[in-house]
């Protein structure tokens, strides 16, 4: 029998056998395909979600060739590359080098001859909606031309074609509660308007934004604020425009030149996807070449990626080839019986290996091919944005498909050669012979496990990721090797314990060579799930701890814009209290200052007055982490001091940049005791009583010294300002006062927005000057978008000039963070399942003659539903604890490359964070070492029929 003869029988042996066994061939080809199947969707994905140049181009200018804008320069002569990304001004002799403002550019006279050009504009507006009303940007632009097909495209509907019509995009619609055929009114031009269609970006899929006809928003509104001071001018950016060269030629590097010299900065479709050489740029001869490092990175990446698939689905599907070659060893040695050697048992079960990986390949790469093409409207929605076109890759599509077939192979290899060892004598009589475990594995791994979290420790100490990446790997393997083991290990803590868990561990611990691949497959996966929660969860305490509120939890702040707006106050009150879930009633909120009008804008220095406090120097007062000794200091401290250091009042105002509500720095505010309960959540008689006393309640004590803090202010007058001009006649006049205070508790000088809190009977005491201009609540819950527009709807009803304040906290950060946790858990949770139900279903398989012996001698019929979940949810529970050990190594070793960093930057700058925490995902942990394990043990139990059918007798 020739090579290709007894490889061609192999063959055929194989697919009668996996066409026999049908639910073991289904569940090895499912392992297989789905690795192979998520790795294909996750290619076609990336190619597709990925743009190309050309896509680029187009959602920036839609079919246009060119896009123009003016960069703010002046009308001075630019230079730029080809891709128009870098430019800068042509120094001469009246520019100055690095750019100069100016007024804008004439753009007529930047086109080439014979273009056809339409504008881009926006501005932002306040626009009525369902619910209220709503801040949006109002687009400028002729959606109805051609050329901007691929940059802004209708959904449905029409495209407005009139100055009285609009279209919005689905965000907005959805934020605002309109509709095609809804009328919003914007504030400003005072003009209203009929939606007409639905738009999207197609690069920017979460854009809530109006399209109208260019003329129809801002001249109208130009032209009402000239007439009419009380109306604000719109606050447009920088205008664009849509150019099409003339008789189809495009816009080529002269023409980009060209327009350079008239100040215009061009992005060419021709040009950048045909640039030119770099001796016709000039401003190539002062740009350097850069290289920017990732591919190897992304390389390195992708490889471990597909060496950990290639692992899991040899660890899952290998016990299914080594049950299917125990349950046809008969046949097997029936092959060495007509003469077949040790060779070509061996290529039977490869076969088996190749056949079925060769199914779960094809099947996996169309499925993944199908399900991408099925739920390509909400990848695009979670990626915000269009796919440019769905891209396939043949060559990178095959090689996933060979890389299932290879691991077909690799899952048969360990079991094709134990069935080649077997003689045939045992083959045929059904025999298995005694196999021990090797003793000298368990030590082996044990080495490298220590070895591994060595290397790791090292390379996060040390702050090179390298070692981490490596070290963990080895730790990882080193326990792979400690698998049997350990699981020998369980089996003899099952001798106290009833008979379907004892019978459980047993049979696992005498079966090892299915159980440990399986436990193995599910410490893989979870280990990587829970190495990046623990890695993210860590990094989202240090950002929590370094990110600053605008106000305290539970709050909103209702704010006068200027001082004209105060009289609206009590209406704009009326609004909150009707429309938020307010618990309470309000607190007032005051300015002080000193001198003239804080609300006007004065170019000289302190020409409206100041009031601040007076930091003492020392000890208790001066930030050590600044000034002298600063780095000798930060040096000497572990991160968890410079953390406590940091937060103490002396660094407080260092770390957390504190301003007082009217957005100035200073940090004093006019309030009263309810002002103390509402905003600083601080329920202290002593307190309430020393403000309604006249003595102000201080926040921060690294201000005061022996109760007292030291107040300047400087008064001044202007003559628009009369009244203050009779208080303060002359010059500026500088005034230092010693306060006596009532001194908060510490913890809470972190209080948003506020250092010391004046009673009015202080600031008229002193002369200063003082205006309740807003008012603060408790609410039961931050605004939604419905509650905040019919705020501001009633508030410009009552006459304007109020904005409401509220902390927003990280609510979006945490939901994206969060929905990441949650995928992973769902992975590693799949994965976890998988393995539990390929072992519990191969030791049913295996174990069918124990179990009918087990009910023969009188068992009860559901010993076997016990049974099967006790035995899915020891590998479930075994894996999950083993992987949650092994992920922690690189989590904690990375998260000591971050610390090392953190400190050499405390080192360079002392106030820098050196806080980078490690934070355990308990949840996630939880949800995988609990959950999945009890729902793999029912879900068996479940699906286990209780009786045996009836089996044919043998012989």
């Amino acid at each position: 029998m020739n090579m290709f003869t007894g490889w061609r029988a192999a063959l055929r042996i194989a697919r009668r056998d996996a066409m026999r066994a049908k639910g073991r061939s289904a569940l090895v080809v499912a392992m297989i395909a789905l690795p192979v199947l998520g790795v294909t969707a996750a290619d076609v994905t990336y190619r597709s979600v990925t743009p190309t140049r050309a896509e680029e181009l187009t959602a920036a200018m839609g079919s246009a060739d060119a896009l123009f804008s003016d960069p703010g320069m002046g009308a001075g002569a630019i230079e730029q590359m080809p891709d128009g990304k870098s430019y800068d001004v042509v120094p001469d002799d009246t520019s100055q080098p690095g750019g100069t403002s100016g007024p804008g550019i004439d753009m007529t006279t930047a086109l080439p001859e014979g273009a056809h050009a339409i504008s881009i504009e926006t501005v932002p507006a306040a626009a009525t909606t369902a619910y209220g009303m709503a801040t949006t940007d109002i687009v400028e632009l002729r959606t109805s031309d051609p050329m901007v097909r691929g940059k802004v495209d209708l959904v449905r509907g029409s495209l407005p074609r009139r100055d009285s019509e609009m279209a919005a995009t689905e965000p907005f619609l959805k934020k605002s509660g309109l509709h095609v055929g809804s009328r919003i009114t914007l504030r400003g031009p005072e003009r209203t308007y009929t939606i007409t269609g639905v738009v999207e970006r197609p690069d920017n899929l979460k854009s809530a934004a109006l399209y109208a006809e260019p003329g129809a928003v801002i001249a109208p509104w130009r032209t009402l604020a000239e007439h009419d001071k009380k109306i604000l001018p719109p606050n447009t950016g920088s205008k664009e425009w849509l150019v099409e060269g003339a008789h189809g030629a495009g816009v080529s590097w002269a023409d980009v030149l060209a327009a350079n010299e008239k100040g215009a900065l061009v992005v060419s479709r021709q040009v950048v996807l045909d640039p030119p050489p770099d001796s016709e740029v000039p401003m190539a001869r002062s740009m350097s070449g850069s290289s920017y490092g990732g591919s190897e990175e992304l390389s390195a990446a992708l490889i471990t990626v597909v060496a950990m698939a290639v692992l899991e689905i040899v660890l899952l599907a290998g016990p299914a080839f080594a049950v299917g070659a125990r349950r046809s060893r008969r046949q097997l040695g029936l092959v060495g019986t007509c003469g077949g050697d040790r060779r070509h048992v061996r290529a039977v079960v490869l076969s088996g290996g190749l056949v079925l990986g060769g199914a779960g390949a094809v099947v996996g790469v169309v499925v993944g091919f199908l399900l991408t093409v099925v739920f390509r409207p909400m990848i695009e929605g979670w990626a915000g944005h269009r796919f440019g076109s769905l891209a396939v890759h043949p060559s990178e599509l095959l090689t996933i498909a060979v890389i299932g077939l290879v691991t077909g192979l690799l899952a048969a290899l360990a079991p094709a050669i134990v069935a080649s060892r077997q003689s045939v004598l045992e083959s045929l009589s059904g025999r298995r012979g005694i196999r021990r475990s090797s003793r000298a594995l368990p030590l082996i791994g044990a080495a490298a496990l220590l070895g591994g979290i060595a290397i790791a420790v090292h390379g996060g100490t040390s702050g090179d990721s390298t070692p981490v990446a490596g070290g963990s790997v080895i730790a990882e393997l080193g326990l792979l090797c400690c698998i049997p083991m350990i699981v020998g290990l369980l089996g003899r803590l099952g001798r106290r314990l009833p008979l379907a868990p004892r019978m459980a561990l047993r049979d696992a611990a005498r079966n090892r060579g299915r159980t440990a691949p399986a436990v193995a497959a599910v410490m893989a996966a979870v280990a990587g799930s829970v190495a990046i929660a623990t890695y993210m969860s860590s990094t989202l305490a240090e950002s929590d701890f370094e990110y600053t509120p605008s106000l305290t939890p539970g709050t909103v702040a209702l704010i006068a814009s200027d001082g004209g707006a105060t009289p609206q106050l009590p209406l704009a009150r009326a609004a909150v209290e009707r429309n938020l879930a307010v618990n309470g009633g309000h607190a007032d909120l005051g300015r002080v200052w000193a001198g003239s009008d804080c609300a006007v804008y004065y170019e000289e220095e302190n020409g409206c007055g100041s009031v601040e406090l007076i930091k003492p120097t020392g000890k208790g007062h001066s930030c050590p982490l600044k000034g002298k000794g600063a780095r000798a200091l930060a040096a000497s401290l572990s991160a968890e001091e410079h953390k406590k250091l940091m937060r103490s009042p002396a660094c407080l105002d260092e770390f957390m940049y504190t301003t007082s509500f009217q957005g100035g720095p200073g940090g004093i505010v006019l309030g009263d005791a309810k002002f103390l309960k509402t905003y600083v959540k601080l329920r202290d008689p002593a307190a309430a009583r020393a403000l309604a006393a006249g003595t102000p309640v201080l926040l921060n004590p690294a201000y005061a010294t022996n109760g007292e803090v030291t107040l300047k202010a400087v008064h001044t007058y202007n003559d628009r300002d009369k009244k203050n001009r009779k208080l303060h006649p002359g010059k500026a006049e500088i005034r230092t006062d010693r306060l006596k205070v009532y001194q908060a508790p510490e913890q809470y000088a972190t209080t948003p927005g506020v250092r010391m809190i004046m009673p009015l009977r202080t600031t008229e005491r002193l002369g200063l000057h003082t205006e309740v201009y807003g008012s603060v609540y408790t609410v039961a819950h931050a605004p939604t978008d419905a509650e905040d527009q019919r705020v501001s709807a009633a508030i410009e009803l009552a006459g304007g000039g109020m904005h409401l304040l509220s902390e927003g906290g990280r609510d979006d950060r945490n939901l994206q963070e969060d929905t990441i946790l949650l995928i992973l858990s769902l992975f590693a949770g799949v994965v976890t399942l998988g393995a539990a139900a390929i072992t519990t279903g191969l030791a049913k398989a295996d174990a069918e003659a124990d179990l009918t012996t087990l009910s023969a001698v009188g068992a009860p019929p559901g010993m076997r539903r016990t049974l099967s979940g006790f035995q899915c949810l020891m590998v479930a529970l075994t894996g999950v604890l083993l992987g949650t050990a092994a992920g922690l190594v690189p989590a904690v070793a990375l998260r000591l490359v971050d610390l090392r960093q953190a400190v050499q930057d405390m080192r360079v700058e002392p106030m820098n964070s050196a806080y980078t925490p490690i934070v355990l995902p308990w949840a996630t942990i939880g949800l995988l070492a609990v959950v999945v394990p009890l729902l793999a043990g029912l879900l068996a139990a479940a699906f286990t029929r209780s009786r045996l059918a009836l089996a044919r007798r043998a012989g």
